[in-house]
């Protein structure tokens, strides 16, 4: 039987594009049943020229929140009212809260996915340990950098194919945060704590990362942004290294948590195993593909 949607129905959703293979609608929507809530999570895609006028629409406390994903991360920071420290550290937003008022508000969950994810899938790690490596210069990079800083590592390396780049998100991010060209990786990898790869580059068999894991410690930790593979060729290879691995997947459940608290006020259902709704949801799309 299909819920009825009213005026007293609170509404959060996702803004992307492309958006259909967001798993946030999944997750969301499986604690707004669990708990009971009058509630609704949808997914949106504005004209990539138009976020900034589509969440202006918004303004006036009707629709509770947005997750913000690519490419509308930036355009997010730029049109909210407050903009919180790990959002403004990040240089980007991937929750907007509306308020009554007509004032939105920026901050960025993707730091507290990233730790999260970080402490339920390698739980012996310690930011506070080594060097942290962090694979590109965009602003996933320069969110994970900059959650790594707050961390307290040591010391954040971005290793960038464009060094250029690198240096200019390592400036934004600022604490212990140095930039290193793609030729430099073995002397960025070394003695690092952590690898974090914050790149779509590895995803798909015949682009690989070819990166000098032989060279870091062996308790040191395996990271991917990406969640579709769950395991990625980067993934896989540091596992068959012997090194602890944390997938994407764990990351995007650790940040919808305090999503759907600034949405609707309460953590989540804590019975529900959303991790294993995506899992799925991703098998099934994998089934499809082939």
């Amino acid at each position: 039987m299909t819920r009825s949607i009213t005026g007293a129905t609170a509404v959060a959703g996702v803004a992307g594009s492309p958006i259909a293979h967001s798993l946030s609608p999944l997750i969301q929507n499986a604690w707004i049943k669990a708990a009971g809530l009058d509630a609704v999570y949808v997914p949106f895609s504005p004209p990539p020229d138009r976020f900034s006028h589509f969440a202006e629409g918004l303004r006036g406390g009707a629709v509770r929140g947005l997750n913000v994903t690519l490419p509308f991360k930036e355009a997010a920071l730029s049109v909210a009212h407050e903009v919180g420290e790990r959002a403004e550290r990040a240089g980007a937003a991937n929750l907007l809260i509306f308020n009554e008022d007509g004032s939105i508000v920026a901050d960025n969950v993707d730091g507290l996915g990233l730790l999260g994810a970080l402490a339920s899938q390698a739980p012996g790690f310690d930011p506070k340990a080594g060097p942290a490596v962090v694979m590109g210069a965009g602003g996933a990079a320069r969110g994970a950098a900059s959650a790594l800083v707050m961390a307290g590592a040591p010391e954040v390396r971005l290793v960038n194919r464009t060094l250029a780049r690198a240096e200019v998100v390592a400036g934004a991010v600022g604490g212990a945060t140095r930039a290193f060209s793609l030729d430099e990786a073995v002397r960025a990898f070394d003695g690092a704590n952590v690898v974090v790869n914050a790149t779509s580059a590895g995803v798909a068999s015949d682009d690989a990362l070819n990166l000098p894991l032989e060279g870091i410690p062996a308790t040191a930790v395996a990271m991917d942004m990406t969640y579709s593979p769950l395991i990625t060729p980067f993934l896989s290879r540091a596992r068959l290294l012997g090194h602890p691995i944390v997938d994407g997947l764990e990351m995007l459940v650790r940040q919808a948590g305090p999503s759907f608290e600034a949405f609707f006020g309460r953590v989540p259902p804590a019975d529900v195993d959303v991790r294993a709704l995506c899992i799925a949801a991703l098998d099934a799309k994998a089934g499809v593909k082939a």
